[in-house]
């Protein structure tokens, strides 16, 4: 399988750094790697066209500086690529997100993730406060849905926390396949893992609702998701900037659901809506 690279100068890094990576993964680049001066990002060729940067806005922002230039490479070693990277966290003093190869620290909840090439390892603003909400949520017995689930971390730290039934659902097979790697890594091999989208929703009913996407596909959501939460139940999400906010709270209360609160960091936010 041929890819083709694409390395980003950026400046300043951020946010103009989320903001490409969010843009260029709607118009078909698969996995990203963030370097000391902006960003390496790779395309199958048979999803690449000579235009595909035409409707990247992050490109052309006149407060964004970014050159890039692309290569044809051959596939590579992935794993091996994220194990240069990818480096341990914590969130708050319970739980850590690490790989296979790190030591294990005394924890509450210790989470091992391969994450190969799919989003959600803990250390981007909007996994690492969906945590947040998660360890200050009372999950035990609850019915949770993983929405959009990357890695599956979310829908691990549900379980730890006392879920009695986890579905975890990502449209992309990447994510699918690896979702269900980390679910059986964890001994959470109850955790329902599907590949699809919000059809999957059809008839189930949750207590929790964990979605971290972005702006567009929870705007088109949220409808799908209000119809699947129990009364009196909670809807975690993430993957947007500050400024969306009030959109998102709108489409919202057009359903029903309330905002309780919201997390912020470095303009992304994360919020709770109850039912």
């Amino acid at each position: 399988m041929i890819y083709l690279e694409y390395s980003f100068t950026i400046k300043p890094i951020q946010p103009a750094t989320d903001i490409l990576i969010a843009e260029l993964g709607e118009v078909g680049f698969e996995s990203f790697v963030e370097t000391e001066t902006g960003l390496l990002a790779y395309i199958q060729e048979t999803d690449w066209k000579a235009s595909i940067l035409k409707d990247v806005s992050a490109l052309y922002h006149p407060n964004f500086k970014i050159d890039w230039s692309h290569k044809k490479i051959q596939q590579q070693n992935w794993n091996a690529e994220w194990e240069k990277n990818f480096q341990p966290i914590k969130v708050g003093e319970k739980c850590m997100v690490r790989a296979p190869f790190h030591p294990p620290e005394q924890v509450e909840y210790d989470i091992v993730i391969e994450p190969k090439m799919s989003f959600g390892t803990g250390h981007h603003e909007t996994t690492h406060m969906m945590l947040q909400h998660i360890l200050d949520t009372d999950f035990v017995g609850k019915a949770v849905l993983d929405m959009g689930c990357g890695t599956g971390v979310l829908a691990i730290l549900a379980k730890m926390k006392g879920a009695v039934s986890v579905d975890a659902i990502d449209v992309d097979e990447w994510c699918y396949l690896n979702a269900k790697e980390n679910v059986e890594r964890n001994d959470c091999e109850d955790i329902q893992v599907f590949q699809g989208d919000k059809s999957l929703l059809c008839g189930k009913k949750y207590d929790v609702i964990l979605a971290n996407i972005n702006r567009n596909t929870l705007l088109e959501d949220i409808p799908a998701y209000a119809e699947c939460l129990n009364t009196g139940g909670i809807l975690f999400l993430s993957g947007f900037y500050l400024e969306d906010l009030n959109a998102i709270s709108s489409k919202c209360a057009d359903r029903g659901l309330e905002f309780e609160k919201k997390l912020e960091k470095n303009n992304w936010v994360s919020a709770k809506y109850v039912n």
